[in-house]
């Protein structure tokens, strides 16, 4: 089912792929028990203002989700143009599964991975439940943070859904085992590219640095060589926000970033000074996604 090609690059898809001309569209949902929204499916961001965008005849169908106990975004991709409409999450999480799963229902898609960005302190991930309610559906974890998964990725992996593929880049330092994941390159993908940082990179800001083997020097190097170098325009698209945004771009990061338009040293000393709190739930859910949330299913 699974294409690998060599040791690094490698490609995995459960389609053989034949890359065809696409447009993109993409509305955000958000979650909150006090929605009052049916279903918890809000058409619009926390600030009340609508952050759809539509192109006529889409190939990439994408929605951001929102989670309102940690700020956690879940993205949800799919390739409408092949018969089986395959689809990827990326990042979900435990509490929001069976909204995942009926939206997914609703636009008649096929998910075949659950993906994390990786092993999150804050929330419990949903890959687990998802791999219970949708047997066939694979997860996917950066072999470099020490979890478990059925694929393991590397930097260059490349993972398939139908004609388009998200390339893997290694950017440590919020955690030994994050990575992005960016759409692809070329005429045949989506344009402008899109970039799923996780903590890595979040919108004027970062994830903190100072647990789970974090380093703020290889943070400020991760993001530099694998993010601000993609185009300008590539969307970025954070694991998490605190203040009401829902995407950025590499350009406006390399200009208005309020820590890594600094140069390194100034940064490692703003990322040593933050004194952040412990997150509530670390104990529980880094041990849980070290096992894809299904931590008792443990011996």
């Amino acid at each position: 089912m699974f294409r690998v090609v060599g040791l690094l690059g490698r490609s995995f898809s459960p389609y053989s792929s034949s890359l065809g001309a696409q447009k993109i569209l993409y509305p955000l949902f958000s979650y909150c028990p006090q929605s009052p929204f049916p279903h918890h499916l809000s058409p619009f961001g926390r600030t009340g203002m609508a952050t759809a965008a539509y192109a006529p005849e889409p190939k990439l169908l994408f929605r951001q989700l929102f989670e309102c106990e940690s700020s956690t975004y879940t993205y949800l991709l799919a390739d409408i143009s092949h018969p089986d409409k395959p689809a990827v999450l990326i990042d979900p999480v435990d509490v929001t599964v069976d909204r995942d799963l009926n939206l997914i229902r609703e636009l008649g898609l096929k998910l075949v991975y659950a993906m994390n960005t990786h092993v999150h302190a804050d929330h419990i991930t949903g890959t687990g439940l998802l791999k219970s309610k949708v047997p066939h559906v694979k997860s996917v974890l950066a072999k470099a943070g020490g979890g478990r998964a059925d694929i393991l990725i590397g930097p260059g992996d490349k993972i398939s859904f139908g004609d388009l593929f998200l390339e893997v880049r290694a950017t440590p330092g919020h955690t030994l085992g994050c990575v992005t994941y960016v759409t692809g390159d070329g005429p045949s993908q989506p344009q402008p590219r899109m970039a799923f940082t996780g903590d890595a990179l979040l919108v004027r800001g970062c994830g903190r640095t100072d647990f789970q083997n974090g380093s703020s020097e290889q943070l400020y190097h991760s993001v530099h060589s694998q993010i601000f170098t993609l185009p300008k325009n590539t969307l970025l698209y954070p694991g998490h926000d605190y203040k009401g945004y829902t995407v950025s771009t590499v350009g406006e990061e390399l200009q208005y970033n309020t820590r890594l338009t600094k140069d390194v040293e100034t940064f490692k000393s703003i990322m040593a000074n933050l004194n952040l709190a412990r997150p509530n739930k670390m104990d529980i859910a880094v041990p849980a996604n070290l096992v894809c949330g299904l931590q008792d299913l443990l011996p």
